[in-house]
């Protein structure tokens, strides 16, 4: 075959390509927002577990790290990024803090309803 043929012959199959790349799509079936709706909580659900986990195993990583370090005699000290958000921290109720302090044998904090002694 010679070289014009072959161009020719690359030429045409890239413009029958091209064709079949810009051709229309069907319109897309219609979703039901119940359906729509529920797969779009299944999908956050997902993402928190997923974030989760991912926090779980970093910071055994970290802890190993650190075991590690420790082991070694080097100091370290993990350093939380900006955009890291901090474990959940149990909220204790305060009648429960005061419950718990006098069961300690400590005296409960003075709160703002009773004031303080001169």
């Amino acid at each position: 075959m010679s070289r014009i043929a072959r161009q020719a012959v690359v030429t045409l199959t890239a413009a029958l390509f091209c064709g079949s790349v810009f051709a229309k799509l069907p319109p897309a079936p219609p979703v039901d927002p119940a359906k729509a709706e529920e797969a779009k909580q299944k999908a956050a659900e997902a993402a928190k577990a997923g974030a989760l986990l991912q926090a779980k195993y970093e910071d055994k990583a970290v802890t190993n790290y650190t075991a590690k370090a420790k082991a070694e005699g080097k100091a370290f000290k993990p350093q939380m990024g900006p955009g890291v958000p901090t474990p959940p921290v149990p909220a204790v109720a305060p009648a429960a803090a005061s419950v718990a302090a006098a069961a300690a044998g400590a005296k409960p904090a003075a709160t703002a309803a009773t004031p303080a002694k001169k």
